[in-house]
């Protein structure tokens, strides 16, 4: 494992556990002129450069584990149409086929590209050459950005020094590998060493340039109360993909991008993922060429970004996490999943078991008093609930949603006594007290509106569209963040607050900042994605005990970048158990189950009028953060007994849940019948299968199928989960191998209902 540089060979190999990627580097001169030997001596962090100018940086390889690295026949450069110092009448074929490691726009490479500029004259051409690497220990932060991390013993990073002569224009492409992942963390930095201001008009993250291997497209689509259903379409001619210009990374799309070829399943089949380290805009192209060959991209979206870049300054681009599968959907899925708990999420609550909370929203909306919150938390302590979360409307004058974002002082008239009193009233009950903020945004029936309306994003002399009756702060600017972070700060000193659940509930538009000049207005919405990210990581670091929740009305900012700060993210504002299924589905594809904010919820169900039996909707809460959002004063007595032995069933198993390995047996978005899953702990020891009927059909006999993520040669017996007596009782006559469960398979009686659930527990013998 490693990355080596191959001088003779010049190739890089990079290498993790189970797989291996290629770069190889192509001169752009004669290969037999003698001209291409690099000439660079090696310090201590191994740093080479190359005489030769105009070597071109060409994608070799990306697949399972390989030894050789001699293997020029992969660039095919001894073929139509050469090198251009072979063929030189002809450099644009050259351009439009070779397979880049990093493209760019102007020079004849007429695919999609990565990285576009404009000079102050006007000109767009960039050509990248290949200058020289650097190759050291460890990982290196990404100054302002959210990114994975590793020490010098379990991780190492290559980069790869590119620059346009012409413009003076530097560029380094970071490659990561971990030495317990197959993941490769890719990043791209700009450096302007001209004497002149540069234009970025587009800096994408990576790049896979690679033949066609009758692909198909895996995306995460949706909308608000619906997100990241899984879909899967045959890899056409031209290009396809996903994108958001709403300032966020958004309900509809998600930065995800998997190639399967056609008809891999979970265990077959290979599989590339590329998944974006951003909360912003961004774009996630796949371009079929004339030549049946595939770029797969990923980065900022270009639309509305412009990057002013001065002499001497840089520009860093957010990370893309590679990863590749020789054995289906399953391995890329555990493989994220892994190197997010591992590399990625820095809460001291990552591996701490997280406090089954309440919250108030569904069970009473904006109509709630200190009087009304005590009774909620004096019952859900009764029952083994340890957090009571206050959400929207315990401040200003927040009667509605049309009022009072960015008041962020409490309303006492509402809250008698004050946040002070509530929280210790709360505390008595041996409970945690957390609350809601929405803090990037402002009302314009609002204090903060009414004494400073520039405060708003909004293009001067247009009036600014509404969103659910609100506009968005303009955080590009200090004094606006310093509000913000000064009124967070005074409400979370004001009592004993131990978690924050950070809500935004509107998209970017009508993009303009008056402190921005008209040459840097293309840079806002990064810009406030930073200012963002600055804000949290403040609030994380002068609160390192906080537990923080993301939120962007349910599920629009469900993205890696977010997992940086908070280790948990609200998954969907839709709670009803059965659209969860899908839902959750496609967010454990790549999202570790330990952070998507899953609570089990009143009925009929507030989004879509479901009836779900209380069972049911806790073993599909189980498999997130777990809590409640209900009026637990007004539900039924016996779904209120229930709830003990829910909140027992989760100390049971949430480390299981939290750290095991994710299998997925059914899908219920499939077969629109079942829906099963199982997880397994890291020794194969102990293992949960999570069983889902959503229809039950008649005249129809019982179903048998393989169970997953087993040892062979263990042998385990086998529990029912009884919710309602919050035990496990024997499930069969036997105990079985590993093998036979995972061959033969298990056998599942049809339940009697719609929605109807059922757990297994498995326990070595």
């Amino acid at each position: 494992m490693g990355i080596t540089y191959h001088e003779k060979e010049r190739v890089f190999s990079i290498d993790t556990p189970n797989t291996s990627y290629l770069i190889g580097i192509v001169d752009a001169a004669d290969p037999t002129d003698g001209s291409s030997a690099d000439t660079g001596s090696k310090d201590t962090r191994a740093r080479g450069n190359s005489s030769v100018c105009g070597g071109y940086v060409g994608h070799m390889y990306y697949g399972k584990r390989i030894r050789d690295v001699e293997l020029p026949y992969l660039l095919r450069i001894d073929e139509p149409p050469y090198v251009p110092s072979v063929n030189q009448r002809d450099k644009l074929s050259f351009l439009d086929s070779f397979p880049m490691e990093y493209p760019t726009h102007g020079i004849g490479d007429f695919r999609e590209d990565c990285m576009e500029v404009r000079t102050k004259a006007g000109h767009t051409a960039l050509e990248l050459s290949y200058v020289g690497y650097e190759l050291q220990k460890g990982k290196p932060k990404l100054e302002g950005l959210p990114a994975t991390f590793g020490t010098e013993e379990d991780c190492e990073t290559l980069c790869l020094i590119l620059e346009d002569r012409v413009l003076s224009l530097k560029v380094e492409l970071y490659y990561s590998t971990f030495s317990d992942n197959d993941g490769i963390a890719r990043s791209v930095r700009v450096i302007n060493e001209g004497s002149e201001e540069i234009y970025l008009t587009k800096v994408l993250s990576a790049c896979l340039d690679m033949d066609n291997k009758d692909f198909e497209l895996l995306t995460l689509h949706g909308s608000w109360a619906r997100e990241r259903h899984i879909q899967r379409n045959p890899v056409g001619y031209g290009f396809q993909g996903v994108s958001s210009v709403r300032g966020e990374s958004s309900h509809q799309h998600h930065p995800f991008l998997g190639l399967l070829t056609r008809g891999a399943t979970q265990e077959e089949g290979e599989v590339y993922g590329l998944h974006f380290v951003y909360s912003g805009n961004f774009t996630g192209l796949v371009y079929r060429g004339q030549f049946d060959n595939i770029r797969a991209m990923m980065g900022i979206n270009g639309s509305d970004f412009c990057w002013k870049l001065l002499p001497g300054e840089a520009f860093t681009a957010p990370e893309v996490i590679l990863t590749y599968s020789a054995h289906g959907l399953g391995d890329m899925t555990r493989c994220y999943h892994d190197l997010y708990r591992n590399h990625l999420i820095r809460s001291r609550y990552k591996d701490r078991k997280r406090p089954i909370l309440i919250n108030n929203w569904e069970a009473t909306y904006f109509d709630f008093t200190t009087e009304k919150l005590l009774d909620i938390a004096k019952e859900a302590s009764k029952q083994g609930i340890e957090m009571l979360v206050m959400d929207d409307g315990w401040f200003g004058n927040r009667c509605d949603d049309n009022r009072a974002l960015g008041d962020w002082f409490v309303n006492e008239d509402k809250l008698k006594g004050g946040l002070s009193y509530l929280v210790s009233e709360v505390n008595k009950l041996g409970m945690k007290f957390g609350i809601w903020f929405e803090p990037e945004m402002i009302s314009p029936d609002s204090d903060l509106y009414r004494a400073h309306p520039d405060w708003a994003i909004a293009v001067p002399g247009r009036e600014a569209g509404l969103c659910r009756c609100q506009y968005v702060l303009d955080l590009t600017r200090k004094e606006i963040v310093e509000y913000v972070w000064e009124r967070l700060c005074n409400i979370l000193e004001s009592a004993n607050i131990e978690y924050v659940k950070w809500d935004m509930n509107r998209q970017l538009a009508d993009l303009g900042s008056i402190d921005l000049p008209a040459d840097r207005m293309g840079e806002l919405c990064h810009r406030y994605v930073l200012a963002v990210y600055e804000l949290q990581e403040r609030l994380v670091t002068k609160f390192p005990d906080l537990l923080l929740e993301n939120c962007s009305g349910g599920g629009a900012r469900f993205d890696p970048g977010m997992l940086y700060y908070s280790p948990q993210i609200w998954c969907s504002d839709d709670t009803d158990a059965i659209e969860r299924l899908m839902i959750q589905e496609g967010t454990a594809l790549i999202y570790p189950l330990s952070c998507m904010g899953a609570h089990v919820s009143d009925c009929p169900n507030h989004a879509v009028g479901r009836m779900t039996p209380f069972e049911t909707r806790g073993y599909v809460a189980l498999t997130g953060t777990f809590g409640y959002e209900l009026d637990i004063t007004k539900i039924s007595e016996e779904d209120r007994n229930m709830i003990p032995k829910q909140v027992k069933m989760y100390h049971k198993f949430h480390m299981l849940i939290s750290q095991g390995d994710y299998y997925r047996i059914a899908s219920y978005a499939d077969n629109h019948e079942w829906d099963c899953y199982m997880i397994v702990n890291k020794e194969k020891t102990e293992a949960l299968l999570i069983y889902i009927q959503v229809l039950r059909q008649p005249n129809c006999h019982s179903r048998i199928f393989p169970c997953k993520g087993l040892s062979p040669d263990k042998k385990y017996e086998i529990f029912r989960y009884d919710m309602k007596n919050g035990e496990d009782t024997p499930f069969g006559s036997a105990s079985l191998y590993g093998e036979t469960l995972m061959n033969a398979g298990i056998r599942i009686e049809s339940l009697w209902g719609d929605h109807q659930g059922m757990m297994l527990h498995f326990v070595e013998q």
